[in-house]
C-alpha cells in the first residue's frame, strides 16, 4: 500500500473533511463523467440523495453547500481564498448549472438535495447517490460515491472490488512497500534509515526531491496560517452554538507567560484551527478537518518553544502521514465509520510519532508513541451536538494534542519495547468501530447530542 504524505494532508476548507470535501469532489467529478459520456442534456436536471451519517449531520457540516460548490465547478482547493459563504449565496439564487459554454441543466439546490434518513447503503455509511434525469422522470445516468474521510472517496464499483475502502498505489513499485507497523519496523532494521526516511524514498518513485520539499512545505505553511488566524480571531462561530475561544486563551497565556504549561499553548493552538475549521474557512485536513488541531498545535509547538527547524518539519510530516497511512490502510479515519477515535485517535498517534521522531526516537519508539497515543483514544465516540463540528469536536483536539506530546515522551523514556503492538491497536480500533452502535458515528443520534438540557 501506499498513500502520498501529499494526499493524505490535503488544503481546504472546513467543516468536515468527509461532510465538506468529499461530498464536493464527488459532486465536481459527476459533472465530468457527465461531459465525458456525451450525454443528452436537454430538459435535464441533477438530484443528489445524501445517505447514512450525511443525511443526518448534513445540514450541520455543509454537505448541502458542498455539493452545490461541486455541482457548480469548485474543489476545495480553489476555494481557499475565496468568500464561500458569497459563492454560497449566489448559488443559491440559480436554479441551473451551466457546465460549460454549449451545456445547462437544470438544479435548484433547495429541492434537489435529499437527505434521506432512512436506511444507509451497505457499503458505507457516507453515501450519496447523484442523477441525471430527464424530462420524463427517467434516469440518464446514475452514479454512487462514497465518502471515506479525509476528503477521499470511492464510486460504487471502486468500493466494491476493495477489501478496505480505499484506492492506493500498488506497493510492488516502492522501495520500502510496508504495510503495516511491523514489517515497517523490519524494514527498518533491514535498511538502518528512519521511517522519515523510508517515507521520503517511497515518495521520490513519483516525485522530485524540489516537488516533495515544496508540497510538504506548503501544507505546513497552509497550517501554520490556519493556526495563525485562528489565534486572532474572536466572535460567535456558524449555528450560533458557542464563542471562539482560541484567541482570548491566547492572550491570557501571552501576559502571563510564567503561568502557563504546556497543555495551555496546545489547547490554544489546536482549538485555534479547529475554530477555524468550524467557520468553513481555509484548513489542512491532518488527516481530517475534525481532527484538522492536533498535528498543527504539536509540530507549532515545538517549533515555537522548542526552537524546531526546518528540516524537522519535513521529518515530523513524513513519520506522520507514514503512520496515518497505515491506519487508513488497515482501519479507516472516518468519524462515520468508527467513530472519533478514527478522526482525533488517529491524528493524536500520527502527531505522537512525528514528534518522537524528531525529538530523537529510534523506529521502535516512535511505533510505541503512535501505538500509546492511538490505545488512549479507543471506544471514542462521535457525537456533535447540533450536527456542527464544535461540541466536543474543538476541545477535542486540544486533548489530542496533549496525548500525542504525552506519547512521545512517554515512548522517549523507554526503549522502544512495549506490549501492545501498533498493528493490535489498529485491529482494536477496527473492529471497536464495527461494533460500535451507529448513533456514536457522526449521526447525532446519540451521546452529547442528545444530552442537551432544553430551557
Amino acid at each position: 500500500m501506499f498513500i502520498s504524505v501529499l494526499e493524505l494532508f490535503k488544503i481546504g476548507i472546513g467543516p468536515s473533511s468527509s461532510h465538506t470535501l468529499g461530498p464536493m469532489v464527488a459532486a465536481n467529478d459527476f459533472i465530468r463523467l457527465i461531459l465525458e459520456l456525451d450525454l443528452e442534456l436537454n430538459d435535464t436536471f441533477i438530484r443528489c440523495t445524501l445517505k447514512g451519517s450525511l443525511a443526518f449531520t448534513g445540514k450541520g457540516h455543509s454537505t448541502d453547500r458542498a455539493v452545490a460548490l461541486g455541482l457548480h465547478g469548485f474543489l476545495p482547493e480553489n476555494l481557499t481564498d475565496k468568500n464561500v459563504s458569497d459563492e454560497v449565496k449566489r448559488i443559491w439564487k440559480t436554479e441551473h448549472i451551466d457546465i460549460d459554454n454549449e451545456h445547462r441543466v437544470l438544479f435548484n439546490p433547495n429541492t434537489h438535495i435529499i437527505f434521506d434518513k432512512g436506511e444507509p447503503l451497505p457499503e458505507h455509511s457516507n453515501g450519496m447517490i447523484f442523477d441525471l434525469i430527464n424530462s420524463n422522470n427517467e434516469k440518464v445516468f446514475s452514479e454512487t460515491y462514497f465518502s471515506i474521510g479525509g476528503g477521499f472517496i470511492n464510486t460504487l464499483a471502486e468500493i466494491s472490488h476493495l477489501k478496505a475502502p480505499l484506492k492506493m498505489k500498488p506497493s510492488s513499485s516502492y522501495q520500502y512497500p510496508f504495510d503495516s507497523a511491523d514489517s515497517m519496523l523490519q524494514m527498518t532494521k533491514e535498511s538502518h534509515l528512519s521511517i522519515a526516511q523510508m517515507k521520503q524514498i517511497n515518495e521520490l518513485e513519483h516525485l522530485t526531491e524540489s516537488h516533495l520539499s515544496k508540497g510538504v512545505n506548503k501544507i505546513w505553511q497552509a497550517m501554520k496560517i490556519c493556526l495563525e488566524k485562528g489565534l486572532d480571531t474572536d466572535g460567535i462561530l456558524p449555528g450560533g452554538l458557542i464563542l471562539r475561544r482560541a484567541k482570548d486563551l491566547y492572550q491570557s497565556l501571552i501576559d502571563n507567560p510564567d503561568s502557563a504549561n504546556i497543555n495551555d499553548w496546545l489547547c490554544a493552538y489546536a482549538m485555534a484551527v479547529n475554530e477555524e475549521n468550524a467557520a468553513g474557512n481555509m484548513v489542512v485536513t491532518a488527516p481530517t478537518n475534525g481532527a484538522a488541531g492536533v498535528i498543527p498545535a504539536v509540530l507549532y509547538y515545538f517549533i515555537k518553544h522548542e526552537n524546531g527547524s526546518k528540516e524537522q518539519i519535513q521529518e515530523f510530516l513524513l513519520t506522520a502521514s507514514a503512520i496515518g497511512g497505515l491506519i487508513k490502510h488497515r482501519s479507516s479515519i472516518s468519524g462515520a465509520e468508527v467513530g472519533c477515535q478514527g478522526e482525533v485517535g488517529s491524528a493524536a498517534a500520527m502527531a505522537a510519532a512525528g514528534l518522537c521522531a524528531i525529538r530523537g526516537g529510534n523506529p521502535q519508539q516512535v511505533e510505541n508513541a503512535a501505538e500509546i497515543a492511538l490505545e488512549h483514544h479507543l471506544g471514542m465516540t462521535c457525537d456533535p451536538v447540533n450536527g456542527l463540528v464544535q461540541v466536543p469536536c474543538i476541545e477535542r483536539n486540544g486533548f489530542g494534542a496533549i496525548k500525542a506530546y504525552t506519547a512521545a515522551s512517554l515512548a522517549l523514556r523507554g526503549s522502544g519495547e512495549h506490549f501492545m503492538p501498533l498493528d493490535n491497536c489498529i485491529e482494536a480500533m477496527k473492529q471497536t468501530g464495527l461494533e460500535m452502535s451507529h448513533k456514536y458515528k457522526e449521526t447525532s443520534l446519540g451521546g452529547l447530542a442528545v444530552s442537551i438540557t432544553e430551557c
